[in-house]
């Protein structure tokens, strides 16, 4: 049976405009994006399809553009689709801190820094630049590394901050180990960083490591 024989309110679409996505399972959020399904099933049919082979929403999400492609159902079109609607959600992170609520505690920023880095292969350390109101000017990925460990220069974090005329920063890194856990070389780093920027006259207001589904903030250990 095709879905516009479904009854109405159980239709992916018209539940979605009716009740709002969230309403929606990962199986019919992907219908609607996909609008069709295969010879003999429906949209919901792929998207559970897809899901099952993927193993989670998110590991299909953090696939690339060309594994996206060799699933079975998606091609380069609708691998488009998925990966421009992820890029659409991310850029609304990042403008609604940007342009949004000011930066007063590390859950304003996890959100965003999480889909930033919660995919990336080996460590990745990112600065977010704030203005004198704590309202974001900038994120930047400035550092990247091996699995295990990224090289930081604190006199090129120096260098963006002047260049940004920010006048506090957050600093952050994932471990792609999945554990938040800060290592002493990360409490390291975090002294000289704050060291440097005080010289400048610029706050460092908190480091947040990024793990799987886990966050660590040096400001509420009470480590800053």
């Amino acid at each position: 049976m095709a879905i516009t024989d479904w009854p109405e309110q159980e239709r992916p679409r018209e539940k979605l405009l009716k009740r709002g996505a969230g309403a929606l399972s990962d199986a019919e959020l992907l219908a609607v994006l996909l609008r069709t399904g295969l010879r003999g099933g429906t949209a919901v049919d792929l998207g559970r399809d897809l899901l099952l082979e993927a193993g989670s929403l998110r590991r299909l999400l953090d696939m690339s553009a060309e594994r996206l492609r060799r699933l079975r159902g998606l091609g380069g079109g609708r691998s488009a689709l998925l990966l421009a609607a992820l890029e659409l959600g991310k850029r609304h992170l990042d403008e609604t801190l940007t342009c949004g609520p000011l930066v007063e505690d590390p859950e304003a920023v996890v959100r965003l820094l999480t889909a930033e880095l919660r995919s990336e292969p080996g460590e990745v350390f990112l600065v977010v630049f704030l203005d004198n109101k704590n309202r974001v000017l900038a994120t930047e990925k400035m550092f990247r590394g091996t699995v295990d460990s990224a090289v930081v220069y604190p006199r090129e974090v120096v260098r963006r901050v002047l260049e940004h005329n920010a006048a506090s920063v957050i600093i952050a890194h994932n471990h792609p180990s999945g554990i938040a856990e800060p290592s002493q070389a990360d409490r390291d780093l975090t002294s000289n960083l704050r060291h440097s920027l005080r010289l400048i006259d610029v706050r460092l207001l908190d480091h947040l490591v990024i793990g799987d589904g886990q966050w660590a903030s040096f400001s509420r250990r009470g480590w800053m």
